[in-house]
C-alpha cells in the first residue's frame, strides 16, 4: 500500500512513540502552550487520533514567562510493567521530570523532578533499573549523557556520565535507548533541527557501551534532497509493530514551495520504515531519506489513511485540538458545541509574561479557508494567524465612535502596520471574519449587513520559521483584549476551517 507524510500534519514536533499491545502511542513538543504533550493513539501507524494531553494541570505545566522558543522541549513517552512513562523539559520553569499513569486514557501523575544537564530526556528500563538519558557537552563538544535512576523518586543512583559523542554533526541530541537481539541501540540526531538534520545511531552489547557509529550515518537525513518538498527530517524513534517489523517516527517539515527554503506548518510526523541485515545493523527510509509517498508491504491495502480536512465547534474541542498561550484564567473562558467566548484582559498578543486571552488551533496544510462570526462586544477581539507573540496578522473587530472597526494588522517585531480598516455600523449583530490561506499569502476579509470587504493580504514568508527566527508553527487563533476594568466578553459562533490538500496528494 501507499501512505502519504507527514502522518501527522501540523505543529506537532520532536515526536516519540511506544506501543501498548496492540496500540501505539506518541508524543510530542508543546512549548509555550498549554495543555502540554499532545497525545495521540493509533493502531496502524498511519492514521493517529488525538486523546488528551500528558500534562493537563498547571501544577504539571507552570508556563510563567514561557515565550515561543520556552516550555515544553522533546518528550520520550515509555511503556513499562504496566505504567506509561512520559520524560520531557521544562526548559523555562523547573527542568527535566516525568510523570506516570496506569491509564492512558486518565490523568497523569504530579511530576517528578531529574537533577541532570541537557534537554530531550529519555528513559530505558531493563532488568528492574531504569536508564536516563540526556544530551550535553563534554570537553567543549556534543554528548549523550547518562546514569541510572530510582524510578520511585528520580534521584540519581550513579554517576552521570558520557555514553557517545556522536559522529561530529553540531547539536547532538534526542537520544534513545533499545535493546534489540544481541545488541543495544542508541540513536540521536545532529545538524540542529533544521536542513541539515539527521539521525544517526551506533551500537554496543551493555546499555552504557562503548558504541560502535553505524559506517553509513546518517541512517536518514533529507539534507541533500534539494528541491525536494520535505526537509528538516530528524529527531526519530523506533517502534515494532505487533508483526516484528520496525518502524521510525520522526520530524520534518515542508517548504511552502520546492525551491522556496520557507516553511509555516511546523515541524510534523512522519514516517519510514526500519529494516534490519544480518550483521544487525538498520537502514531507514527510502534510501536513507523520508519521501512523501511511501509504499510499503507491512501494511494492508485494507487499511486506508484517512485526513480530517474539515473542523468545526462540534468536533474539535477546547484543551485538546485548541490550546491556549501559557496558564489561561479559566474564567476568561466561556465553551459550549456551538460557540466560544473570551473574557479580553490587559494582557496583549504580544506579551511574554503573562497569558493573553487566547485560543487557538494548529494550521495543518497550506490552503484553507477560515470563516467565523463575531458578535461585536466593548472590546478588541478577532482571530489570529499567530507564530509567536512578535510574529503575527490578525483581523478584527474594536470599538470605535459609531460602532466598530474592522482591522486588518501585520504585528512584524517592532513593525506593527494596520493594512486596512472599515466602519461596521452599531446595528450589526455579527461579523463574519474569513481568513484565506495559500503557500504565498493569508488574505483576510470581513461581512456584516449583506456588505462585504477585503480588508487585506500579507505574505506567508514574514511569518516563516526561517524568517521570524522561531521553531514552532502557525497556529490560527481566537483572541480578545480589553484595557478597561470592566467584564465584557466577545462571542464567536459557526466556526468552520476547511483545508484542501495539495495537487499531489489529491491524486492519490
Amino acid at each position: 500500500m501507499e501512505y502519504r507524510n507527514p502522518v501527522i500534519s501540523g505543529f506537532y514536533p520532536d515526536p516519540s512513540v511506544c506501543r501498548a499491545g496492540d496500540a501505539f502511542y506518541l508524543v510530542c513538543s508543546s512549548f509555550q502552550f498549554f495543555p502540554g504533550v499532545p497525545l495521540f493513539e493509533s493502531r496502524d501507524l498511519i492514521n493517529w487520533t488525538q486523546i488528551g494531553h500528558v500534562l493537563t494541570r498547571p501544577s504539571q505545566l507552570p508556563l510563567q514567562n514561557a515565550n515561543s522558543v520556552g516550555g515544553i522541549y522533546a518528550p520520550t513517552i515509555r511503556y513499562a510493567d504496566g505504567v506509561f512513562y512520559m520524560v520531557t523539559t521544562n526548559v523555562t520553569n523547573g527542568g527535566h521530570f516525568y510523570v506516570t499513569t496506569k491509564d492512558i486514557y486518565g490523568e497523569w501523575s504530579e511530576p517528578v523532578p531529574v537533577d541532570q544537564e541537557g534537554i530531550d530526556p529519555s528513559l530505558f528500563f531493563e532488568e528492574g533499573k531504569a536508564y536516563f538519558m540526556s544530551n550535553g557537552i563534554r570537553d567543549g563538544k556534543g554528548c549523550i549523557l547518562q546514569c541510572e535512576i530510582d524510578i520511585a523518586t528520580g534521584k540519581r543512583l550513579t554517576e552521570t556520565r558520557c555514553i557517545w559523542k556522536g559522529t561530529g554533526g553540531r547539536f547532538l541530541e534526542s537520544p534513545h535507548l533499545y535493546h534489540i537481539g544481541k545488541y543495544y541501540y542508541l540513536t540521536a540526531s545532529e545538524g540542529g533541527t533544521e536542513y541539515g538534520h539527521m539521525v544517526v545511531y551506533a551500537r554496543g552489547e551493555t546499555p552504557y557501551g562503548p558504541f560502535q557509529a553505524y559506517a553509513n550515518n546518517p541512517v536518514l537525513t533529507n539534507r541533500n534532497c534539494g528541491g525536494y518538498p520535505l526537509q528538516g527530517c530528524g529527531h526519530a524513534d523506533l517502534v515494532e509493530d505487533t508483526k516484528g517489523n520496525w518502524w521510525m517516527l520522526h520530524l520534518g517539515f515542508r517548504q511552502i514551495d520546492p525551491w522556496m527554503m520557507l516553511h509555516l506548518t511546523g515541524r510534523e510526523v512522519s514516517l519510514v520504515p526500519v529494516t534490519f541485515d544480518a550483521d544487525g545493523w538498520f537502514t531507514a527510509g527510502e534510501n536513507g531519506t523520508a519521501q512523501l509517498c511511501m509504499k510499503t508491504d507491512r501494511i494492508p491495502d485494507t487499511v486506508q489513511q484517512r485526513r480530517k480536512l474539515h473542523f468545526d465547534l462540534s468536533n474539535t474541542k477546547a484543551g485538546l485540538e485548541w490550546v491556549f498561550l501559557q496558564n489561561p484564567e479559566p474564567l476568561h473562558y466561556r465553551f459550549s458545541e456551538n460557540a466560544f467566548s473570551l473574557c479580553g484582559t490587559a494582557v496583549s498578543l504580544g506579551a511574554e509574561d503573562a497569558s493573553p486571552t487566547f485560543t487557538g488551533i494548529r494550521q495543518k496544510e497550506l490552503d484553507f479557508e477560515l470563516q467565523i462570526s463575531l458578535h461585536p462586544a466593548a472590546q478588541t477581539a478577532g482571530v489570529t494567524v499567530y507564530l509567536t507573540g512578535t510574529m503575527h496578522y490578525d483581523l478584527f473587530l474594536r470599538p470605535a465612535e459609531n460602532g466598530f472597526e474592522a482591522v486588518c494588522r501585520a504585528v512584524l517585531g517592532s513593525i506593527v502596520h494596520e493594512a486596512a480598516s472599515a466602519a461596521v455600523p452599531a446595528d450589526a449583530e455579527t461579523v463574519r471574519l474569513s481568513v484565506t490561506g495559500s503557500p504565498m499569502y493569508y488574505a483576510f476579509s470581513a461581512a456584516w449587513n449583506g456588505e462585504a470587504q477585503t480588508l487585506g493580504r500579507f505574505e506567508t514568508r514574514f511569518l516563516a520559521t526561517e524568517v521570524a527566527g522561531n521553531f514552532t508553527g502557525i497556529v490560527l487563533g481566537l483572541f480578545a483584549e480589553n484595557t478597561n476594568k470592566t467584564e465584557v466578553w466577545s462571542d464567536f459562533t459557526d466556526f468552520s476551517l476547511d483545508y484542501s490538500l495539495p495537487d499531489d496528494e489529491k491524486a492519490h
